[in-house]
C-alpha cells in the first residue's frame, strides 16, 4: 500500500538538531560565545568547509565566516548573530537553553533572534556542496549584535581584502521571509547630571542632580512628541516616525538630601534619512542653554555629560541593488517592507555592499519569554536557501 505521504526533509531534521546544540550554549551577550563558536567549528571541520576565526580583543568572543564553493567575488553572504538577549527576570514555562517542541511550534532562547536562522544555514551546506556552485555561498556568525552590532565589523573588513567582495548580502533577522530593504538606525546614549548635596530644606546651598536629570527626560519626552508630528515621509514604518526613549533612571540617596548623582539610559531610533545624531544635537543643545545653567546657578559644582555608548547605522532602501533583485526571486515576492528594529545589515550596506533583511519567525517574538519559531518558518526558509543554491550554481 502506497503512502501519499512525503518523505521527511533530511535539512529540516539536521536544522532541528544544530538549533537544539546552538541554543544549548548560553550566549547572553555578557557572556562568551566560544563554546557555541568551537561547536560550528567541529561542524565545519566535519564537512571539509573551509573558515577563518575572527576574535575580539578580548580574545573571549569571536565570530565566524565559512565559504562554501569557489573563492570569488560574486558570492552572496548569509549571516546571523550568535549572541541573544538574557532570560533573567523572565517567566519561562521550560528550561530557555534546552530547545522543545510544542505542536509547530520549537521554544527556547534564540530560536528566533536568530540561531534558527543560523542552524539553517550551517544545515544547508551539505546541499550546497552537492551543487557544484558557480559562486560562493558565505556564512557569517557574529557576536555582540543585541548590544553594540561591532561583532560583525571584523568580517566585513575581511571584504575586498583577504576575500573577495560579495555581491550581496543577506542578515538573516526574523521578517517571517519577507524582504526588508530598509531599517532605523539607532543610537544609545548614557547621560549622567551631577549635583551637589545640600539638606532638602535649604536647597539654594545645592545642586538637585535629579530635578535636572527630570527636566532632561522631560524634553526627551518633548522631542518624542515633536518626531511624531514630522511623521514618515516614506509612508513605510510602524510606528510612522523616529523614536526617542528612556530606558533605565537611577539616582539619590534620601528623601531629605538633594541627589548628587542621578543617571540615565536612553537612546534614538531614527528613520532613514534622518542624522543619527539628531537626538543627540538638540539634547546637547537643550542642556547647555535651558539644563546646565538652571542646575548650576547656586553652585557651579556640578555638571551633565553625556556619553555615547552605541551606534548602528540604518539601512537605506535601493531600489533595484542585487540585494534587492536576489532576495524577491527567491522569496517569488514583489515588495518589500522596511523594520523598524535595527541590525547589523547597515555596517554592510555602508562598507559598500549590497544588503537586505530576510529570515525565518516573528520579530514579534524575539527578546519575549518562550520565545518560539514555527516549523512553516523553517522550511519556507529551507527552501529559499535551496533556491540560492540553484541561483548560484
Amino acid at each position: 500500500m502506497s503512502s501519499s505521504m512525503s518523505p521527511p526533509d533530511p535539512v529540516f531534521g539536521t536544522a532541528v538538531d544544530l538549533m537544539a546544540r546552538l541554543i544549548a550554549h548560553d550566549t547572553e551577550s555578557s557572556k562568551s560565545n566560544l563554546a557555541l563558536i568551537a561547536d560550528v567549528e567541529t561542524y565545519l571541520r566535519g564537512l571539509h568547509v573551509p573558515y577563518v576565526k575572527i576574535p575580539n580583543a578580548a580574545g573571549d568572543k569571536a565570530a565566524v565566516l565559512a565559504t562554501i564553493g569557489p573563492m570569488r567575488g560574486d558570492g552572496v553572504v548569509l549571516s546571523g548573530h550568535t549572541d541573544v538577549v538574557p532570560v533573567a527576570g523572565q517567566s519561562w514555562t521550560g528550561d530557555p537553553f534546552t530547545l522543545r517542541r510544542d505542536g509547530t511550534r520549537f521554544y527556547g532562547r534564540g530560536a528566533c533572534d536568530m540561531k534558527g536562522f543560523d542552524a539553517i544555514a550551517l544545515a544547508m551546506i551539505p546541499e550546497f556542496q552537492k551543487m557544484a556552485l558557480k559562486s560562493p555561498v558565505h556564512i557569517a556568525l557574529s557576536y555582540d549584535e543585541e548590544t553594540t552590532c561591532l561583532g560583525s565589523l571584523g568580517l566585513i573588513r575581511r571584504f575586498g581584502t583577504e576575500m573577495p567582495r560579495p555581491r550581496a548580502v543577506i542578515v538573516g533577522e526574523p521578517t517571517n521571509m519577507q524582504v526588508a530593504d530598509a531599517h532605523k538606525s539607532i543610537a544609545t546614549y548614557f547621560t549622567r547630571v551631577r549635583g551637589f548635596e545640600a539638606h532638602s530644606a535649604k536647597p539654594a546651598l545645592g545642586a538637585h542632580a535629579i530635578a535636572g536629570a527630570c527636566e532632561l527626560v522631560h524634553e526627551l519626552t518633548l522631542m518624542m512628541d515633536a518626531y511624531e508630528r514630522a511623521g514618515d515621509p516614506s509612508g513605510r514604518f510602524d510606528p510612522a516616525y523616529s523614536t526617542v526613549h528612556v530606558g533605565t533612571i537611577h539616582g539619590g540617596s534620601a528623601r531629605n538630601i538633594l541627589a548628587k548623582d542621578c543617571a540615565f539610559h536612553w537612546e534614538f531610533r531614527g528613520l532613514p534619512g534622518v542624522p543619527q545624531n539628531d537626538a543627540y544635537a538638540r539634547f546637547q543643545a537643550f542642556t547647555e542653554r535651558v539644563a546646565l545653567p538652571r542646575l548650576t546657578r547656586f553652585t557651579k559644582d556640578a555638571g551633565i555629560e553625556t556619553e555615547t555608548e552605541v551606534e548602528v547605522p540604518g539601512l537605506l532602501a535601493a531600489a533595484g541593488s542585487a540585494a534587492e533583485t536576489l532576495a524577491l526571486k527567491l522569496t517569488r515576492s514583489n515588495r518589500t517592507i522596511a523594520v523598524s528594529y535595527a541590525t547589523e545589515a547597515g555596517h554592510f550596506q555602508q562598507a559598500g555592499i549590497p544588503t537586505i533583511v530576510c529570515g525565518p519567525g516573528s520579530i514579534d517574538q524575539a527578546h519575549q519569554p518562550d520565545e518560539y519559531i514555527e516549523e512553516a518558518e523553517i522550511s519556507a526558509c529551507i527552501e529559499f536557501m535551496r533556491r540560492l543554491g540553484r541561483e548560484l550554481s
